[in-house]
C-alpha cells in the first residue's frame, strides 16, 4: 500500500520536526530513531541527496514503494520495528552499503534483494528466518552478514559462493550439528556460533585466514582444532589459548636458540676461514723466502 493515501494524515505528510536542522548540517543524515511513527513520512522519500537514515525503533510496519527515490542512500538503519517483509522498491537503491533489519518479523527476503549490488553489510539478527535467505546467495560481494537469534537450523550447500564473506554471525540459533559448508569458506575472518547445540566441532585448522572463532554456550567438551592465529572465545578456550601460548613461546625459544647457535657457527667459520687464510700467506711468505733467487 502506497503512502499518500487517504488515510495518512497531515502530521505523517510532514517533515518531522528538526530534520531541516539536521540536513542543514551538510552531511546529508536524517535521524529519526525512537520517534512513535506508524509509517514513514513521504517528503523523507523526496530527499533525493539522503545518504543516511536511521528508522530504528519507530514502530513502522511497511516502507512505501516511494522509499526507491532515495538515491543516494549507503545507510539505511531500519532495527527494532515491525517489518513483515523487504519491499522490492528497497530492493532499487543503487548506492547502499548497509542495511541493518535486525529485531523486526521477517521470514525472509525477496527474489529483488540480490540487486542490491553495492551492499556489503547486512544484519538480520533476531527475526524468524527458519531457512537461509537463498537470494543472498547470489551476492558474493557481500563482506558482513549478521544472522544470529534466528531459527536455522542447517545452510546451504552453495554458501561458498559468499566470496566476499568475511564476517559471519550465527550465534543464537539452532544449529545440532556444525553446517559443513562452513568448512569450505575458507576466507572468513570471523564466525560466530556462540548459543546453539553443537556436541563436537570438524578441525578447522585449514581456514588460515580465520581471526575469531567464538563458540560459547553449546554443549561442545573441548575447542575446536584451529591455526594458531585464531583468537578463540568459549568454555575451555582460556586453557586451550595459554596452553597454545606456552607451546608458541617454547617454539619462539627454539628458534632463538637455534637462530643465535647458527649465528656462533657462523662466527665461528669466518674465524675459522681467516686463520687459514692468514696460515695460506705464511705459508706462501716461507715459501718464497725459500725460493729466493738471492739465498740460491
Amino acid at each position: 500500500m502506497r503512502m499518500g493515501s487517504g488515510g495518512s494524515s497531515g502530521r505523517e505528510e510532514r517533515l518531522p520536526s528538526a530534520a531541516e536542522e539536521q540536513l542543514s548540517g551538510g552531511d546529508q543524515m536524517l535521524e529519526l530513531s525512537g520517534r512513535h511513527l506508524k509509517k514513514l513520512p513521504l517528503p523523507v522519500c523526496a530527499l533525493g541527496t539522503l545518504q543516511k537514515l536511521y528508522i530504528s525503533g519507530t514502530g513502522i510496519t511497511e516502507l512505501p514503494e516511494e522509499i526507491e527515490g532515495l538515491q543516494e542512500l549507503r545507510i539505511l538503519a531500519l532495527d527494532f520495528n515491525k517489518l513483515e517483509e523487504v519491499p522490492e522498491a528497497l530492493c532499487r537503491l543503487p548506492n547502499l552499503t548497509r542495511l541493518y533489519l535486525g529485531s523486526n518479523r521477517l521470514f525472509g527476503l525477496p527474489a529483488e534483494f540480490c540487486q542490491l549490488t553495492t551492499l556489503r553489510c547486512l544484519w538480520i539478527e533476531s527475526n524468524y528466518l527458519y531457512h537461509f535467505p537463498r537470494v543472498l546467495l547470489q551476492m558474493p560481494w557481500l563482506q558482513s552478514l549478521q544472522m544470529g537469534d534466528n531459527r536455522l537450523k542447517t545452510l546451504p550447500n552453495g554458501l561458498p559462493r559468499m566470496r566476499g564473506l568475511r564476517g559471519l554471525w550465527l550465534y543464537g540459533n539452532r544449529f545440532e550439528e556444525f553446517p559443513k559448508s562452513l568448512l569450505r569458506m575458507t576466507q572468513l575472518h570471523i564466525l560466530d556460533l556462540d548459543r546453539n547445540k553443537l556436541t563436537e566441532f570438524p578441525d578447522l585448522s585449514h581456514l588460515r585466514r580465520l581471526r575469531l572463532f567464538s563458540y560459547d554456550h553449546n554443549p561442545v567438551e573441548a575447542p575446536p582444532n584451529v591455526a594458531d592465529t585464531v583468537l578463540v572465545v568459549g568454555e575451555g578456550a582460556q586453557e586451550f589459548l595459554e596452553a597454545r601460548e606456552e607451546r608458541l613461546q617454547a617454539l619462539r625459544e627454539q628458534e632463538e636458540e637455534e637462530e643465535q647457535e647458527e649465528n656462533e657457527s657462523e662466527v665461528l667459520q669466518a674465524q675459522m676461514k681467516n686463520d687459514s687464510s692468514m696460515l695460506d700467506d705464511g705459508e706462501g711468505s716461507y715459501c718464497a723466502q725459500e725460493c729466493s733467487p738471492e739465498e740460491t
